[in-house]
């Protein structure tokens, strides 16, 4: 009986071995970006690493006025804001992204709004976000902590045709997200189409409006309009 239990456990080690190395060589550590900050007038947050409990600088990510708009070349996740823009009571907001490379896997651009905090410990805001493989969700930043609104697949992502999925040979997307508040109901859009609904009173709206990109992500970004209905 014991000859037969060693071979096994050895074999059984063997095979762990390749599967642990694989694991490790999926790992996808933020881009190192060149001549990293903010645009002037503009304020930025990365979000905390989960390896080092602590969050970037902002040096590590670039975020800078570019036309008409700006253009985000990612290492961590960020958002960014203007203290003067913010929305409340009944307002429409939308912006267009444009992906201009395909990252190591899908990962999301959009929208936040109803920011409070967030240079501080309570940060709160709503986000809304697009990825490549076309599918959209709905999160809630409370602190250190998230929360998914929409329902879907793994984290929350759904699937819907109106979110224009990479070229496959490019990386490249362009996707228009707005976010209409109106007597107490909030439409999120892409592209001009409903994507969901959800009450105002379960979000944060009343707040700063900006954008949010994830990690090693590089996207142009049209300038937010923010319009009181």
């Amino acid at each position: 009986m014991i000859r037969k239990v060693f071979p096994a456990l050895a074999a059984l080690a063997l095979f762990a071995v390749p599967v642990r190395l694989a694991a490790q060589g999926m790992d996808d550590p933020n881009n190192k970006v060149t001549g990293g900050g903010v645009a002037t007038g503009w304020h930025g947050r990365t979000d905390v690493d989960r390896r080092s409990n602590a969050a970037p600088s902002l040096t590590e990510v670039k975020f800078v006025a570019m036309g008409d708009g700006f253009h985000a070349t990612m290492g961590p996740a960020a958002i960014f804001w203007r203290d003067q823009d913010t929305a409340g009571g009944n307002y429409h907001v939308v912006a267009t992204f444009t992906q201009t490379k395909a990252p190591m896997h899908p990962e999301a651009y959009g929208l936040f709004l109803g920011g409070s905090d967030l240079d501080g410990k309570n940060q709160r805001y709503t986000y809304f976000l697009v990825r490549q493989d076309g599918k959209f969700l709905v999160k809630r930043r409370i602190g250190d902590s998230t929360a998914v609104v929409t329902t879907g697949e793994r984290g929350g992502w759904a699937a819907n045709d109106a979110v224009v999925k990479a070229d496959s040979a490019t990386g490249k997307a362009t996707n228009e997200l707005s976010v209409l508040v109106k007597d107490g109901t909030v439409t999120f859009s892409v592209n001009g189409k409903a994507v969901y609904t959800a009450k105002a009173s379960d979000l944060d709206v009343a707040g700063i409006v900006g954008y949010r990109v994830n990690h090693n992500l590089d996207v142009h970004l049209s300038a937010i309009g923010i319009h009181k209905i």
